[in-house]
């Protein structure tokens, strides 16, 4: 994308040296906003948003690869409904795309996807759905950053504490089974986790939660974009440290999605 991106001034100054690793989290709400009549495609302007980030990696959430009656609502115009599946069309010109997909639906899917400026090894996905209303996977991809591996992990957990408590143990036997003990590893994505419960359980697995060091709770709100007041979207981090954390905030930002993106720096543990 070699457009003038509106969004770039708001985002963090560039990164400060060769060790450090940007990374965005954002729940794109399947790229479309509204409901009736006022329903708009907003999947040209993530584009935008993604390709501000300037990131080494991007963890997506609710990503579609098709879904056939949005499709035929946006006609494929120059500004309609993208011809390749949403992972792919957002992806910034040379960064490489995963993608798998948790929930069925009558008329598509969606799911998690990682985009990565570095090159990625073998992809892999594990259901965590807690039980038959709400299709949750894990999104998995080691990616080779300055010469090491970094284990990329997309999640989006349920709406019920019960429900992520359990996803949380299901995530550490992945982690166990799949992830070496001595390679780092980012756990990323939306954890709905609205009463600030989750820290502790995720500690005990070996994952803390990735906070700037000056950073306050404020600067960390993502959810609902309008007027956040919930830090739902999170990085959970083994091997790695926080330098800096982000939220754009605006209306550009707030029409987009319901979540706002959270961006990362971090660093080799």
């Amino acid at each position: 994308m070699n457009r003038l991106n509106p969004l770039q001034s708001t985002l963090m100054p560039p990164a400060t040296g060769l060790e450090a690793l940007r990374v965005a989290t954002y729940n794109i709400h399947k790229g479309v906003r509204g409901v009736g009549r006022g329903k708009r495609l907003e999947i040209h302007n993530l584009g935008l948003a993604v390709e501000s980030f300037d990131a080494d990696m991007v963890f997506l959430q609710e990503v579609r690869l098709f879904n056939t009656r949005e499709s035929r609502r946006f006609q494929r115009t120059s500004f309609g409904w993208p011809e390749q599946g949403q992972a792919e069309f957002l992806a910034p010109e040379g960064y490489d795309v995963a993608y798998r997909t948790n929930a069925i639906t009558r008329h598509g899917e969606h799911g998690n996807a990682l985009l990565s400026r570095w090159p990625i090894g073998d992809i892999g996905h594990h259901d965590v759905s807690d039980h038959r209303f709400e299709q949750r996977g894990l999104l998995h991809v080691p990616v080779q950053w300055q010469g090491m591996t970094v284990h990329a992990v997309v999640a989006h957990f349920g709406l019920v504490h019960a429900s992520r408590l359990r996803q949380v143990a299901r995530l550490a036997e992945f982690i166990d089974a799949t992830v070496p003990p001595g390679e780092m590893l980012i756990v990323a994505g939306d954890f709905n986790d609205w009463g600030e419960r989750l820290d502790s359980p995720m500690a005990t697995i070996g994952l803390q939660r990735a906070f700037a060091p000056e950073s306050t709770r404020q600067q960390r709100l993502t959810f609902p974009s309008l007027a956040p007041v919930f830090a739902l979207d999170r990085f959970y981090l083994r091997g790695l440290r926080c330098v800096s954390t982000m939220v754009p905030r605006g209306m550009a930002w707030a029409r987009m999605s319901d979540h706002l993106p959270l961006v990362a720096e971090l660093e080799p543990a």
